[in-house]
C-alpha cells in the first residue's frame, strides 16, 4: 500500500509496539462492545423495560452502522490521513458511548448504539490500514498477526468484562469504561503512530454506495427481526433493492467503496463467504449461550461472563501459534479444521440446561471452541491480505471487517425468530430453553458450512 511516511518501522522498536498498541485498543474497544452487550441484555431489558425486538435493536444497531461504513471509514482514511480518521473515529466512539452509558431508556440506547457503530467504522479500518503503511515489508505480517491475536482477545474477552461491571457496578459501565481507553489510545497515537495515506486515491468519496449498502443492511435487518409485524416486508423489499442497487453502482462508478474486481479473485471471495459464514454462527452463538445461561441456568451476568473465559485464553495464547502454522502448512487446513472444531465446540454446549454442571456441560464446549477460533482467526486474516493487490490491502481487511459484522448481524437478527422467539419471551426460561437447541444446531450447520467452503475453495499455499 502506497504509504506518505518515509521510511518503515520494524517490530521490537518503540515505536512499532507503540502503533501496535494504539490499533490494538481502537479496534479493541470495537470488538469489544461487539460482544461485551451481549451478557448485559438480560439485565438491560429488566432495567429499561425493553423488548426482545429492543434487545435485537441494541445489538444489531451497533452492528449495521458498523458494517455498512466501514469501507467509507477505510476510503476516507487513505485519503485524508489513517491516523487522524482513527483518532476522529475513537473519539467519535467515546462521544457515543458516553451516551450510550446515560440512556435513559431502550429508544435512546438503540440511537447511541448506532452512533457508536460509526465511530467504530472510522477507526476499525484505520487501526490495520496504520500498520500496513507505517511498518516495513518484512515485518508487516508480524505486525498484523499481534494485531489479529490482540484484538480477538478483545472480542473473547468481552462477557466477561461485562459480567464483572453488570454485577459490581452498572450495566452502564460496560460503555462508560471506553471513555479512558479512548483517551489513553488518542495519545498513544498522536505521540508515536505516523500519519500515512494512499497519495494515488482520489478525491471522489462513494457516499452513494455508503447510502445504499446501509438502506440494504437497515431494510433487511429490520424485516428479519420485525418479521410477520408491520412494515416488515416492504422493509425486506427496501433492503433487497438497495443491495442490487449498490451492486449495479460498485460496478459502474470510478472510485468504488468495494472495488469488484477484488471479488474476481477466488480465494478473496471464497475467504469472505467463509468469514461470514463462521462469524454469523460466532455471533449467534454468544448471544444465545450468555442469555441460556441467565434465563435458563440461573447465572448471574458475572458467572455467565466467566463461563466463556476459555474461549479468551486459547485466543490469548494460542492465536500467533495459529497463524505460525497458517503460514507453515498454508491456509486451507487451519481455515477447514477451525471452523469444524468450532461446530463441535457449539454442540457440546447443547447440553447447558437448567440444570447445568459447567465443567461437565459448558467448559468441554467453549474450550473446543476457543481452540477452533484460535486456529482460524490469524490464517483467515493473512488469506483475505495476501489475495488482494498491495495498494487494496486496506480496502481488502475493511471488506472483510464488513463481511464479518452483516454475518453477525443477520444471524442474530434472523435466529430468534426462525426459533420462535418474540417480545418478551426471552426472559421465559421454558420458552427459551426450547429454541436454544435449535439455535446451536443453526451455528454448528453454518460453521460446518464455513469448513466445507475453505476444503473446497481455499488454495493449500498462501496465495500471492
Amino acid at each position: 500500500m502506497t504509504s506518505s511516511a518515509p521510511e518503515g518501522i520494524r517490530m521490537g522498536t518503540t515505536s512499532g509496539r507503540a502503533i501496535i498498541a494504539a490499533a490494538v485498543l481502537g479496534s479493541g474497544m470495537t470488538w469489544l462492545d461487539g460482544s461485551v452487550v451481549n451478557v448485559a441484555l438480560r439485565t438491560i431489558g429488566d432495567d429499561l423495560d425493553a423488548s426482545l425486538a429492543q434487545l435485537q435493536w441494541i445489538n444489531n444497531g451497533y452492528l449495521l452502522s458498523l458494517a455498512a461504513l466501514i469501507l467509507l471509514g477505510g476510503s476516507l482514511g487513505d485519503r485524508l490521513g489513517r491516523r487522524r480518521m482513527f483518532v476522529v473515529g475513537t473519539v467519535w466512539f467515546a462521544l457515543a458511548s458516553a451516551l450510550c452509558g446515560l440512556a435513559p431508556n431502550a429508544e435512546v440506547l438503540i440511537v447511541a448504539r448506532i452512533l457508536q457503530g460509526v465511530g467504530g467504522a472510522l477507526l476499525t479500518p484505520g487501526s490495520l490500514a496504520m500498520i500496513q503503511g507505517a511498518f516495513v515489508p518484512a515485518d508487516r505480517g508480524k505486525a498484523i498477526g499481534a494485531w489479529s491475536g490482540l484484538g480477538g482477545v478483545a472480542a473473547a474477552i468481552g462477557p466477561f468484562v461485562g459480567g464483572v461491571l453488570v454485577d459490581h457496578a452498572s450495566w452502564r459501565w460496560i460503555f462508560l469504561i471506553n471513555l479512558p481507553l479512548a483517551v489513553v489510545t488518542v495519545l498513544i497515537a498522536w505521540r508515536w503512530v505516523p500519519e500515512t495515506r494512499d497519495p494515488s486515491a482520489v478525491g471522489h468519496f462513494d457516499v452513494a454506495g455508503a447510502v445504499l449498502a446501509a438502506l440494504a443492511l437497515g431494510g433487511i435487518t429490520f424485516a428479519l427481526i420485525e418479521w410477520g409485524g408491520p412494515g416488515a416486508m416492504w422493509a425486506g423489499v427496501l433492503g433487497l433493492l438497495a443491495a442490487v442497487a449498490f451492486v449495479a453502482l460498485e460496478l459502474r462508478t470510478k472510485a468504488p467503496m468495494m472495488p469488484p474486481g477484488l471479488f474476481r479473485d477466488r480465494t478473496f471471495s471464497a475467504s469472505n463467504l467463509m468469514t461470514f459464514l463462521v462469524y454469523a454462527a460466532l455471533g449467534a452463538m454468544s448471544f444465545f449461550l450468555v442469555l441460556q445461561l441467565q434465563t435458563v441456568s440461573g447465572y448471574n451476568a458475572l458467572e455467565a461472563g466467566l463461563a466463556t473465559l476459555p474461549i479468551t485464553i486459547c485466543m490469548l495464547f494460542l492465536a500467533a501459534k495459529g497463524g505460525e502454522l497458517g503460514s507453515r502448512i498454508g491456509p486451507r487446513i487451519p481455515m477447514t479444521v477451525g471452523p469444524l472444531v468450532m461446530a463441535l465446540g457449539t454442540v457440546l454446549v447443547l447440553r447447558a440446561d437448567a440444570d447445568v454442571n459447567y465443567w461437565l456441560d459448558v467448559f468441554p464446549g467453549v474450550t473446543v471452541f476457543g481452540l477452533g477460533l484460535a486456529l482460524m482467526v490469524a490464517p483467515l486474516t493473512a488469506t483475505v491480505l495476501a489475495a488482494a493487490p498491495d495498494h487494496l490491502a486496506g480496502i481488502a481487511s475493511g471488506i472483510n471487517n464488513a463481511v464479518a459484522r452483516a454475518g453477525s448481524l443477520m444471524a442474530v437478527a434472523a435466529l430468534p425468530t426462525a426459533v420462535g422467539l418474540s417480545g418478551a419471551e426471552y426472559a421465559d426460561p421454558l420458552v427459551f430453553d426450547a429454541a436454544y437447541p435449535i439455535a446451536m444446531v443453526a451455528c454448528a450447520v453454518l460453521l460446518a458450512l464455513g469448513g466445507a467452503v475453505s476444503w473446497l475453495t481455499i488454495p493449500p499455499r498462501m496465495p500471492g
